[in-house]
């Protein structure tokens, strides 16, 4: 299936501070997050990117509209126009309830603080939402939405959700396999780019919380040129074997990586 760039917004001055910002309206990107975004952006432009799909919470679309702002300068007359941004409630960030606004070192004092960190499966923040509840709505709006681009852009197709930092850790938890109580072990930094590519047997995480690292590699390989000559396309067979069985195939013994994927 598609190929997902996983964004987090650039930083604010609630992250600044240690305040949790929740779903806190007005909460903007600040000097440095504007930057930020600004640099992921560029990292993205030269994508083949065919959906930007974006939280509705206003840091979130003022990243994703850095990265609609990019592309468009890069645009090649045959990619077909600029790419608008999509808001999605599915990818808003978690639910913190009471919790929201507060700050982080006084939150550590709370009872519930330790359950948050050893045991976020069986949390519910008061007055809000559960973790389970946010990690099974993220993750189902990043299965629904690859499923919509691969049905009219194809299986090969890039694209960009651009969300916050937990609600992407419980994306690439479900994507590695791992249970939610494991997801703090996932760092995810403002700003950063995460890549899950859905084959047809499981989901490949290409990348982790990238925050300088070319993604060039990433763009789809044109198919080969049918050659006239069966001679000739038996010689290039043989230079180039896949190294699995087929592109939902995990390569075994690493093969060359990614390259075997995308």
């Amino acid at each position: 299936m598609t190929t997902v760039l996983l964004l987090r917004h650039g930083r604010t001055n609630a992250n600044l501070t240690g305040v949790l910002a929740g779903r806190s309206p007005g909460v903007e990107l600040d000097d440095v997050g504007v930057r930020q975004a600004a640099a992921a952006a560029e990292r993205i432009a030269p994508l083949p990117v065919r959906a930007v799909v974006s939280s509705p919470l206003r840091r979130c679309r003022q990243t994703a509209k850095a990265v609609v702002d990019a592309r468009v300068a890069q645009l090649a007359s045959t990619d077909g126009g600029p790419v608008p941004v999509q808001t999605e409630a599915g990818l808003i960030e978690c639910g913190y309830g009471s919790w929201t606004g507060r700050k982080l070192a006084e939150l550590s004092k709370e009872k519930l603080w330790a359950a948050v960190q050893q045991q976020p499966s069986a949390v519910r923040f008061p007055e809000g939402e559960s973790m389970a509840e946010m990690s099974a709505r993220a993750t189902a709006t990043i299965r629904n939405w690859d499923q919509k681009i691969a049905a009219e852009h194809g299986d090969s197709a890039l694209w960009v959700a651009v969300s916050h930092g937990d609600v992407i850790k419980a994306i690439l938890a479900d994507a590695l396999g791992m249970h939610l109580d494991q997801f703090q072990r996932i760092m995810v930094d403002p700003a950063s780019i995460s890549v899950v590519h859905f084959a047809a047997t499981r989901p490949f995480v290409l990348r982790m919380n990238t925050v300088g690292q070319d993604l060039e590699s990433l763009i789809p390989k044109p198919a080969p040129a049918k050659r006239a000559a069966k001679k000739s396309a038996t010689k290039q067979s043989a230079t180039r074997k896949p190294a699995a069985g087929s592109p939902a195939d995990a390569a075994i013994g690493g093969g060359l990586g990614t390259d075997d994927l995308v």
